[in-house]
C-alpha cells in the first residue's frame, strides 16, 4: 500500500486539541499514529519547540507518517510499537514525563480501506486482522484453532454479538470441509447462519463478528488498560490525556479508568477520619462523553460512534473533590 492512500482525516480534530491544550515547548505522545492528521495538528501548534513522539504498530503507518511530517524535522519522533509499552520506549528516549498524550482507538480509515489487511467485511481479503502482520497470529489461525466455546466466548465478549454460538457452531462444522482463508468467506457465513441476515439491515450481519476477531488478535483491550495505567503516570502535572473511542466496550474501560484515577478516600463511610489516605490522581475534564458534531459526521460518518474522553494529571500532595 502506498504512503499516498494515507487520508490525514482526523476524527473530532478541534475537541481534541480544545482538551489536550498542546502548547509550545511541550512534549507529547500520538500512541496510535495512523496516518499522522492528529500528530500534524499537535505539531503545529506547539511549534516551533514542540516535540511529538508517534507510536504505531503498523509499519506502513509509520512510513505514511514519516512522509507526512518531514517538514517538521526531528521535532517528530516515530516508533513502531503498542502505545501500552509507552513507558519502554520513553525510557529509550530518556523522557520522563509528557505535556499530554493522545489515545484514538481502534482500526484506522487506511486500514479498513485496504482488503489486502482484512479488516473489511465488504471485500475480500486474506483473512488476517493484525495491526503489525508481523506479530501474532492471524484471525484465520484463530477461526481455524478455536474450539467452539472459545470462538463463542470471542464473538460474545468482544462483538457483543447475539447468536455467537450459532456463529461458532457453524464455522466448525464448515471449516473441516473448507478453511476458512478470505474475509468473504466468513462475511458469509454469518449473513447464512445470522436469522434475517441475507436481508437489508442497518449494519451488515458480520459486523460484530469482525470487532471481535479483531479486538481478540491484537489484544486491544488489555493494550488499552496498561496503556492506560502508564499513560497516567507519564504525565506531568498538569499534563492531559485525551482517549477517542469507537465501542462500547473500549469507553466502558476508559470511563472506569478515569473514574478509580480521580476517586479520592475509600475509606468505609463510619470512619470519621480517613485512613487510607487515597488522593484523587486525576480530574477528569469531560463530566459527559464529547461526540462529534451533526457537521463532522456528514463529512465523516465514521466519527458518528466516536466517544472522546479526558483528564489532568493532578499534584501527588492534592486533595481536591473531582
Amino acid at each position: 500500500m502506498s504512503e499516498a492512500t494515507f487520508r490525514l482525516v482526523s476524527v473530532m480534530a478541534d475537541e481534541v486539541l480544545r482538551f489536550l491544550k498542546p502548547h509550545h515547548g511541550g512534549i507529547y505522545l500520538d500512541g496510535t499514529l495512523g496516518g499522522a492528521g492528529h500528530a500534524r495538528l499537535i505539531l503545529e501548534a506547539t511549534s516551533p519547540d514542540g516535540i511529538l513522539i508517534g507510536l504505531d504498530r503498523d509499519a506502513a503507518a509509520l512510513a505514511a507518517a514519516k512522509s507526512n511530517l518531514a517538514v517538521f524535522g526531528d521535532r517528530a519522533i516515530l516508533r513502531q510499537g503498542n502505545f501500552s509499552d509507552m513507558g519502554a520506549h520513553l525510557d529509550f528516549l530518556e523522557i520522563d514525563q509528557l505535556d499530554g498524550i493522545l489515545l484514538d482507538l481502534g482500526v484506522s480509515s487506511h486500514q479498513l480501506d485496504s482488503p489486502e489487511r482484512g479488516f473489511s467485511f465488504r471485500e475480500e481479503g486474506p483473512l488476517d486482522m493484525r495491526m503489525n502482520p508481523a506479530e501474532g497470529v492471524s484471525a484465520a489461525t484463530v477461526i481455524a484453532e478455536a474450539e467452539v466455546g472459545e470462538l463463542k466466548r470471542i464473538f460474545r465478549d468482544y462483538g457483543e454479538e447475539r447468536w455467537a454460538g450459532k456463529i461458532a457452531r457453524a464455522i466448525v462444522t464448515d471449516r473441516d470441509r473448507t478453511p476458512f482463508v478470505t474475509t468473504l468467506q466468513l462475511a458469509e457465513l454469518i449473513s447464512r447462519v445470522v436469522p434475517g441476515g441475507r436481508g437489508p439491515q442497518r449494519i451488515h450481519p458480520a459486523t460484530r463478528v469482525f470487532q471481535a476477531l479483531r479486538i481478540h488478535v491484537n489484544g486491544e483491550l488489555e493494550s488499552l488498560r496498561a496503556g492506560l495505567d502508564a499513560a497516567w503516570q507519564r504525565l506531568k502535572v498538569g499534563g492531559r490525556l485525551v482517549v477517542i473511542s469507537f465501542h462500547s466496550l473500549e469507553d466502558r474501560i476508559v470511563k472506569q479508568a478515569l473514574r478509580t484515577l480521580a476517586t479520592g478516600c475509600v475509606c468505609p463511610p463510619r470512619l470519621a477520619v480517613c485512613a487510607c489516605g487515597q488522593k484523587p490522581a486525576v480530574r477528569v475534564i469531560t463530566r459527559k462523553a464529547v461526540r462529534a458534531t451533526e457537521n463532522e459526521i456528514k463529512d465523516n460518518p465514521r466519527a458518528r460512534s466516536a466517544v472522546l474522553r479526558a483528564m489532568e494529571r493532578l499534584p501527588v500532595e492534592d486533595d481536591q473533590d473531582v
